[in-house]
Formats: C-alpha cells, structure tokens, sequence
C-alpha cells in the first residue's frame, strides 16, 4: 500500500467517522471545525473525501498477490 493510498484511506476514514457523526447525533464536525457547509474549507476537505472514496474503489480491485510477488522478486 502506497503513500496515496494511505492518504485516501485516511481521508475516508475520515469522511465516514463525520458521517456516523452527522447520522447518530446530528452534528457536522467538519462544518463546526470550519465554520459551516458552505465555508470553501469545509468544501474542500468535503471534495478531497469525495475523491478520497472514489480512489479506494480501486483498492477494492487491486490485485494484492500479484503486487506482493512483485515486491518480493524485486529484492
């Protein structure tokens, strides 16, 4: 696993935690931290979750053996 794939993971995470969040008690962290949904920063970190899930989908389908063979024969 990669250093982007990390970063997405993390942001995910991130995005999924807020959502249980937003879900169980009604409250936004990343709106409250940045002041509201429609605050540009709040809009950024929304879209780089976003495009954070959207790249995990790939490490769904990724082939984990073969990049562990690879590693493995590179050494």
């Amino acid at each position: 696993m990669n250093i982007i794939d990390r970063i997405a993971l993390a942001l995910t995470v991130i995005g999924g935690v807020n959502w249980g969040l937003v879900g169980v008690f009604r409250f936004d962290l990343v709106a409250w931290i940045c002041g509201g949904q429609t605050a540009i920063a709040s809009r950024i970190i929304y879209t780089l979750v976003g495009i954070s899930a959207l790249w995990c989908l790939a490490l769904l389908f990724r082939d984990w053996d073969e990049e562990r063979n690879v590693a493995t024969t590179a050494h």
